[in-house]
């Protein structure tokens, strides 16, 4: 089965979309434009193992909320404390979505999603897509508004970042039918010694006796 970005929660979607980051020097980009990109991508690749707190804001006001868990290469963790129980958990090799509440588990390859590109060990920025917009502020702060280069039509990601101390703050996703999602990263902090347990997550519907 193939999940959509919103199939597997609109937090682990909109982190996939810091995939689709910028492209190699294009034609609209001054050079303090690419000295920002390259800051970015010096950031995440840093960015290895640390651990959080989110709230999303989607159409109509809908606010959900939880924390997550990075560990690089191949291996984040979105766990929902409103809805209750919505877990989406990549273990190096899989993306895995269970909703309780609908008892529906979905899986899909890790190198068949954006986040393959994100959570590799080497994460690089420099390919494939299409910068719209880069905005800075005196403060330091800085956003990125990019889209998949091969294919435009389907959406935006804003990526806005911290300046003083540099830190990821929050993302925007608009999809194709312009319907518009917030998240915003309440805390971020590194992490390490982070559970193996966090990254793993067993098919919950597959019970003794049930096919």
């Amino acid at each position: 089965m193939t999940l959509s970005r919103r199939d597997l929660g609109f937090g682990l979607g909109a982190v996939a979309a810091i995939a689709a980051l910028p492209a190699a020097a294009q034609s609209n980009l001054s050079a303090e434009d690419r000295a920002t990109l390259a800051t970015a991508q010096t950031y995440l690749q840093n960015l290895t193992s640390a651990q959080g707190t989110f709230v999303e804001t989607g159409a109509g006001g809908l606010r959900r909320q939880g924390r997550f868990y990075l560990q690089r290469p191949g291996k984040m963790r979105f766990e929902y404390t409103d809805p209750e129980g919505l877990l989406v958990v990549s273990d190096g090799n899989n993306v895995k979505r269970y909703d309780p509440r609908l008892d529906v588990f979905r899986q899909v390859p890790l190198g068949a999603t954006p986040l393959s590109t994100f959570l590799a060990r080497n994460v690089r920025l420099d390919q494939g897509v299409q910068i719209d917009r880069v905005t800075r502020m005196q403060s330091g702060a800085f956003a990125l508004t990019v889209r998949d280069g091969g294919r435009p039509n389907d959406g935006s990601v804003i990526l806005a970042f911290a300046g003083s101390p540099l830190r990821l703050q929050e993302w925007t996703i608009t999809d194709a039918q312009g319907s518009r999602t917030r998240t915003q990263l309440t805390t971020l902090t590194p992490a390490s010694g982070l559970a193996s347990s966090l990254f793993q997550l067993r098919d919950p519907t597959r019970r003794p006796g049930r096919n």
